[in-house]
């Protein structure tokens, strides 16, 4: 008996579910057409933005993670998505706006360059008051909360009064370039002249803003003026 030859059949292989194709899966990972990155930078300033009116008008102590959402119109799943508790939150904050006002006085006493000394400085002065007048939201958090944030008594606030220490160091160097010559240690100055116009705002914002604006403005330049005028006065044989 003869053997008849077997014929193998090919193996029957389950059909695969075909892949999605690249415009569905860009499709999936975008959302009204933001990538994921962009979704997350957006939930992080709504939370900042969130943030900014419930500290500056509540208190940070008297504020909870849920209101900072609820304000957000956010989950907190999404809170801690960007920050890992409530004072790493206020600190962004406290950060933004530092940079923002460092920002607007720059552009204020540079646009008067080339005007008296007094009217730079004035400039400045003014726009960085002005703002704070204008938005008691900001005043609290930088001039009240701050100093009681527990997670803000490290580098953060020295971090900050740094910078202003720097750029005031700087507008004197640009009104005085040979006052080094002089004697003066304008890093030590500039600190000086920082602390003296914070503790005038510190009391101005916790007074509720009774002093006038103009009063409180001439107090914080009367220190630079004096400061001015007794380098300019040429030293005596």
């Amino acid at each position: 008996m003869t053997e008849q030859n077997q014929h193998t059949s090919p193996p029957i292989v389950a059909p695969t579910a075909t892949e999605p194709s690249a415009e569905k899966t860009v499709r999936r990972r975008n959302f009204r057409g933001l990538s994921l990155e962009q979704r997350q930078h957006e939930r992080r300033a709504k939370l900042i933005e969130a943030g900014l009116q419930v500290y500056g008008t509540q208190g940070f102590f008297s504020v909870t993670v849920r209101d900072v959402c609820a304000e957000a119109k956010l989950t907190e799943r999404y809170f801690y998505e960007s920050f890992k508790n409530s004072e790493q939150l206020f600190k962004a904050i406290y950060m933004q706006l530092i940079e923002q006002q460092q920002q607007l006085v720059m552009s204020a006493v540079m646009q008067a360059a080339g005007q008296p000394h007094a009217q730079m400085i004035r400039a400045g002065l003014t726009v960085f008051l002005r703002g704070l007048q204008e938005d008691p939201r900001m005043a609290r958090i930088l001039f009240v909360d701050a100093v009681l944030v527990s997670e803000l008594h490290g580098t953060t606030i020295l971090d900050a009064v740094s910078r202003f220490d720097r750029m005031i160091q700087g507008f004197m160097l640009l009104m005085l370039p040979d006052a080094h010559r002089q004697g003066v240690q304008l890093s030590l100055v500039s600190t000086g002249l920082n602390g003296y116009v914070t503790h005038i705002v510190i009391r101005w914002v916790m007074g509720g803003f009774k002093e006038s604006f103009d009063d409180v403005l001439n107090a914080c330049q009367v220190v630079y003026s004096a400061f001015l005028q007794m380098l300019q006065v040429p030293k005596q044989p």
